[in-house]
């Protein structure tokens, strides 16, 4: 073979197996969308199937016994067969029983109608009115698996028999067929918070058919009201839920009136999420795919119920005599360490940020708050010493804001002076430099000022995301205020003014009135003699005070006597850093020894760039000029 030749099979061996390549990641992407196309339309008949079967119900049931005209049966009437099973006709019209699993944590009531919850105390817990703390309640419940045997049938339509019971354990079983059965199997531990809950399928392969091997399971539930602040509560629930593989948790939003997702991948979990407690459900094979729900009862529901939460989720199985669909359900308290022993991520359910927030918390604000909380049982002086040491550790960035400012205020006179200097429009660059070179004189920076403040940011979003998620909180007593996870009140209007509520926090208004003292400290000479701050005046010491008062009227104690603190705290250090660091004839007298000397700190990169740019700038108004004049 020549060189050609070699050439040219070489090329056509590589086009083929790039061709090789692409179209087999084609095929994979196409059953990959194929895949999840099939998942939503089998989602849809399912529904479809559902609606059909629940109408042929309620129409069986309307014209299953003849009444008399005041509506008695008639006498000797037989009822019609609602299901062509015998097995599921005679476990369709057996009257229900309740049966209880119980430890340290919780109480579980299951109803055998559906072998279901049918309601969950979660102990050492109360609600807003010091009632027993129902994350379940009576009658807010349904959770029932869909399965096609003939006709589509839901589980929560029949009464299972119980096979095994004892302490920790419950097995109810439903029979479609000699030796073919669902089994329901319940397990809740010492000390947990989990039930470990089983789906068995024994024989169902005799009465399902082979392309009919999925379980679809529909889960609806009313997450009842348990705490004092409506609107408070609300901000903090929704459904959280989480994908396979993936370390993040997702959620169909905070602070919305409703909302809904359908999820076309695997989902591992799910959560019907309060501020507080959650309801999880994990699917340890992980469900195919499924829709997610929520929407929000109004303030004045009668029954107190707070948020509709639905999910309806695929499981495929394959067909075998015998098969076990494992999951587990959590019912407790949002807790960060709680949680996190669970294990599966279920502690960023937790709304403490993402990012560098959320790790400003997890790393640094949680152990701070458990190792006080180790030793200090009063929670208002564990948020005192936290808001002590967070303005220690950034007190160094502080000092440096409040000397950086302490400079810019002793430099007006001068940098008044050359604003008078260059009065024109075209002399802005020379009265930009002249001003640069006096800021480098003092060893002033442009940055100095706020960027320290900036760098605190972050840990101030940290607090605020941290107070209101923090269960320790809840119905914890400071002073006058009996919760620190809601708002305190010392005013009840009984009546709601938009913007406000129907209260007054007294911890909002101590922050509101300390802002207004800590701006007149830190800025109040500035606002008085600048004429250009002046304009800002109202805004910054009258405007911000009171919207602050307006926004944390109805937040967290807890975070609104954080905030009262640190202003409280802000004050102090602005006297002692006047007192001890800043002194005006000094930094004066640096800057005439800098100007007599003519020595200033070498310039930085970012001030040398921006000199190079100043100067480009300069040159082409010039030319401007030039080309004007000719």
């Amino acid at each position: 073979m020549n060189k050609n030749t070699i050439i040219g099979l070489t090329l056509i061996g590589l086009i083929f197996i790039g061709f090789s390549v692409y179209n087999s990641r084609v095929a994979t992407e196409q059953m990959k969308a194929k895949r999840v196309q099939d998942s939503i339309a089998a989602v849809h008949a399912f529904e479809y199937a559902k609606e059909l079967e629940l109408q042929r119900i309620a129409d069986s049931l309307q014209n299953s016994v003849l009444t008399t005209e005041n509506g008695s049966p008639v006498s000797g009437q037989t009822h019609n067969s609602l299901y062509s099973n015998p097995y599921l006709e005679s476990a369709f019209r057996t009257e229900s029983e309740l049966f209880t699993l119980e430890n340290e944590r919780v109480t579980v009531t299951i109803t055998s109608r559906g072998a279901q919850p049918y309601e969950v105390l979660v102990k050492d817990y109360m609600t807003a009115d010091s009632t027993g703390l129902y994350l379940v309640k009576e009658g807010m419940s349904s959770l029932g698996f869909q399965i096609y045997s003939g006709q589509y049938v839901s589980t929560e339509n029949f009464t299972f028999s119980v096979v095994e019971q004892n302490d920790s354990t419950l097995v109810f079983r439903l029979p479609f067929a000699e030796n073919s059965y669902i089994e329901h199997e319940y397990f809740l531990g010492d000390d947990s918070y989990v039930v470990d809950f089983r789906v068995n399928l024994v024989g169902m392969d005799k009465v399902v058919p082979r392309n009919a091997s999925q379980l679809d399971m529909e889960w609806n539930l009313d997450i009842p009201r348990l705490e004092k602040g409506y609107e408070n509560e609300k901000s903090y629930s929704t459904i959280a839920y989480k994908y396979p593989g993936d370390n993040s948790v997702d959620n169909l939003g905070l602070r919305k009136d409703s909302s809904e997702k359908e999820i076309t991948t695997k989902l591992q979990w799910f959560a019907f999420q309060q501020q507080f407690f959650s309801a999880i459900l994990l699917a340890e094979n992980s469900f195919e795919s499924g829709k997610l729900a929520m929407s929000f009862y109004p303030e004045t529901d009668p029954d107190r119920r707070l948020m509709h939460c639905s999910a309806d989720a695929l499981i495929y199985y394959d067909s075998a005599p015998e098969l076990s669909v494992p999951f587990k359900f959590y019912f407790g308290p949002n807790q960060f360490k709680t949680l996190k022993a669970e294990g599966y991520n279920f502690e960023k359910i937790v709304p403490l940020g993402r990012n560098i927030i959320g790790w400003i918390n997890r790393f640094v604000i949680i152990p701070l708050f458990d190792l006080f909380n180790g030793f200090i049982k009063n929670y208002g002086i564990i948020i005192l010493l936290m808001t002590l040491i967070i303005k220690l550790v950034v007190s160094p960035m502080t000092i440096k804001s409040y000397m950086s400012s302490a400079k810019m205020n002793v430099l007006r006179p001068e940098i008044e002076k050359i604003n008078a200097k260059y009065p024109k429009e075209q002399d802005a660059m020379k009265k930009q430099q002249e001003i640069m070179a006096l800021y480098q004189k003092a060893g002033v920076s442009m940055f100095g000022g706020c960027l320290p403040m900036l760098l605190q940011f972050p840990i101030l979003i940290a607090m605020f995301r941290f107070f209101p998620a923090s269960i320790e909180l809840r119905q914890q007593p400071f002073l006058w205020a009996d919760d620190l996870s809601t708002y305190d009140s010392i005013i009840d209007f009984g009546f709601n003014i938009p913007l406000l509520g129907d209260h007054i926090s007294l911890f909002s208004l101590l922050c509101a009135v300390t802002m207004y003292f800590s701006a007149r400290m830190t800025q109040g000479a500035q606002l008085d003699s600048n004429p250009q701050a002046k304009s800002m005046k109202f805004m910054t010491l009258y405007f911000m005070p009171i919207f602050m008062f307006f926004i944390c009227n109805n937040f967290s104690s807890g975070l609104t006597y954080y905030y009262f603190l640190s202003n409280l705290i802000m004050m102090l250090q602005t006297y002692i850093i006047r007192k001890f660091f800043v002194d005006e004839k000094k930094i004066m007298e640096k800057i005439r020894l800098a100007s007599v000397k003519g020595d200033a700190k070498p310039k930085s990169k970012f001030q040398q760039r921006l000199e190079a740019i100043q100067k480009a700038q300069q040159e082409a108004l010039r030319e401007q000029q030039k080309q004007q004049r000719r």
